[in-house]
């Protein structure tokens, strides 16, 4: 209960984000390549946030 109105780190947001356009990414791969390709480089960009944030 006393977490219930935690506020999220920078890190997790990414990480929430990342996880939703790797999985937008995969979808659209199966039916159209060049968008999954594109959102898997947006999901790219997010994990080097990630990374950069941890240092």
């Amino acid at each position: 209960m006393f977490g219930l109105f935690k506020k999220k780190s920078e890190k997790e947001v990414l990480k929430a984000q990342y996880e939703k356009l790797m999985t937008e990414a995969f979808k659209l791969s199966q039916t159209n390549r060049s968008a999954g390709d594109a959102k898997y480089a947006e999901a790219d960009e997010i994990m080097k946030k990630i990374e950069k944030a941890a240092d």
